[in-house]
C-alpha cells in the first residue's frame, strides 16, 4: 500500500480548507488544554487556601480564618460554577461540536483522511530517496 497520504485526486482549496480546519481544531485543543490546567489550578489554590484556613485558625486569627473559610473557600469561580462545571459546558458544548464537524468534513471530503495538507507539504518538501526523508511507513495491504 502507498505512504503516499497527500490525496492528490482532491482539489487544492479542498486540501485547504480541510488544513485550515484541522488547524483550527488543533488551537481548540490546545485552549481545552490551558482550561484544564486553569481548573487544576484553581483546585490547587482552593486546597492551599484550605491549609491556611487552618493554619491562621491554629495561630490565633480566628476571625481571618473564618471570613476566608466562609467567603472564599469552595466559592463559585464564575457564576454558578464550579471549574469542573466551566470544563464540562466546554467539552459538551463547543469541543465535542467541533471534533464532529471537522470529522465529518474529513468523512465527506477525504474518506476520513487526516492532515492531508499537511502530507501534500511533506511531499513537496521532502527530499525523494534521501534517508530519513520517506513518504512515510510501508503501510501492509
Amino acid at each position: 500500500m502507498s505512504t503516499d497520504r497527500s490525496r492528490p485526486d482532491l482539489d487544492d482549496t479542498t486540501v485547504e480548507g480541510l488544513g485550515k480546519l484541522s488547524e483550527a481544531l488543533e488551537t481548540i485543543e490546545q485552549a481545552r488544554g490551558q482550561l484544564y490546567g486553569f481548573h487544576q489550578h484553581s483546585g490547587k489554590a482552593d486546597l492551599l487556601l484550605q491549609d491556611a484556613v487552618e493554619l491562621f485558625r491554629k495561630a490565633g486569627h480566628t476571625q481571618l480564618a473564618d471570613d476566608l473559610d466562609r467567603d472564599l473557600v469552595g466559592r463559585n469561580v464564575i457564576a454558578d460554577r464550579w471549574t469542573f462545571q466551566i470544563v464540562e459546558d466546554y467539552d459538551a458544548n463547543y469541543w465535542s461540536v467541533f471534533r464532529a464537524f471537522d470529522q465529518r468534513a474529513r468523512d465527506e471530503l477525504s474518506d476520513g483522511d487526516r492532515h492531508v495538507y499537511e502530507a501534500r507539504m511533506k511531499q513537496r518538501e521532502r527530499t525523494k530517496g534521501h534517508p530519513h526523508h520517506e513518504a512515510g511507513p510501508v503501510l501492509d495491504e
